[in-house]
C-alpha cells in the first residue's frame, strides 16, 4: 500500500474517532450526567425541605396564606449571603424543561461547577442572590456535561421557574430572551443591559450559548420574581417532597 493510501486510512481513522467522541460527550456522557445532576438536586431540595423550620403564622411583607410573601422593592423577602465557590445556592425546577427536570445551582460558573456531576448550574458572583433586588444570574451548558439549558428556548411567557433555597421557594415568571455576544457582560447588571440603572425588580437571569454545538452567541432568559413561599408551591409539590 502506498504512503498516500496509508495517511488517508489514518486520517479516515481519525476522523470516525473524533466523531465518536463527540457522540460520546454530547449523547451518552450527557444523558449520563443528567441522570446524576437531577439526582444530586432531588436530593439536596428535599434534605433542605425536611431541615426547614415551620413557616410562621405572620411576617412582615406577607400576603397571606402558606407564609407567602409579597414582592415589592420593600418586602420582607429572605437573601442569603454569597457562599464560597462551588457550595450550593439553590435547586431550581423549571417544568417546561420536564415534569422531573431540576438542578443544583452552586456558586460560581467554572468547570468544578458547570461540568459537575452534582451541579449543571453556576452562579455568576458577585450578582444578585435568589429574591433579591437586582440580577441573580447564573448560566449553564446547552449542550454536553448534562445539556443542562439545552430547552431555554422552549420557555413561554408567563412559564414559571421555581428556586429552592433553604429559606423557601421562590417562583419567578418567564418575561423575556435577548442574543448577545459572549462579550456582552452587561447582561449581568443589575437592571440588565442598563448600566448604572437603580433595579428595583427582582430578576432570574439565565445564559447559555447559542445556537446548540455552538458558542456563537449568548442566549440570554429573563424572569421577574413573582411571590416567596416557605412552602413548595402546587407545581413542584410532589417533585420536592
Amino acid at each position: 500500500m502506498s504512503f498516500l493510501g496509508i495517511a488517508g486510512e489514518l486520517l479516515l481513522t481519525a476522523g470516525v474517532l473524533v466523531l465518536l467522541f463527540i457522540a460520546w460527550q454530547n449523547v451518552f456522557n450527557s444523558w449520563v450526567l443528567n441522570g446524576q445532576q437531577n439526582g444530586a438536586a432531588s436530593q439536596l431540595g428535599k434534605q433542605w425541605l425536611e431541615n426547614s423550620a415551620p413557616a410562621p403564622s405572620s411576617s412582615p411583607g406577607a400576603s397571606g396564606g402558606s407564609g407567602q410573601a409579597s414582592v415589592g422593592p420593600d418586602a420582607a423577602i429572605p437573601v442569603a449571603s454569597e457562599p464560597a465557590n462551588a457550595q450550593p445556592i439553590a435547586v431550581i425546577y423549571v417544568p417546561r424543561f420536564g415534569t422531573d427536570w431540576k438542578r443544583t445551582i452552586r456558586e460560581g460558573t467554572g468547570d468544578d461547577v458547570l461540568n459537575s456531576p452534582r451541579a449543571g448550574v453556576g452562579h455568576y458572583a458577585k450578582t444578585g442572590m435568589p429574591g433579591a433586588v437586582g440580577n441573580f444570574a447564573v448560566a449553564a451548558h446547552d449542550t454536553g456535561y448534562g445539556s443542562t439549558f439545552l430547552h431555554v428556548q422552549n420557555l413561554r411567557l408567563g412559564d414559571k421557574v421555581y428556586v429552592q433555597t433553604k429559606d423557601g421557594f421562590y417562583t419567578y415568571a418567564f418575561r423575556n430572551y435577548q442574543y448577545v455576544q459572549p462579550t456582552d457582560v452587561a447582561v449581568l447588571d443589575p437592571v440588565p443591559s442598563q448600566g448604572g440603572a437603580q433595579a428595583s425588580d427582582r430578576i432570574l437571569t439565565m445564559t447559555t450559548c447559542n445556537p446548540p454545538y455552538h458558542t456563537v452567541e449568548r442566549l440570554i432568559s429573563y424572569s421577574v420574581l413573582e411571590s416567596f413561599s416557605t412552602t413548595p408551591p402546587a407545581a413542584i409539590a410532589s417533585d420536592v417532597g
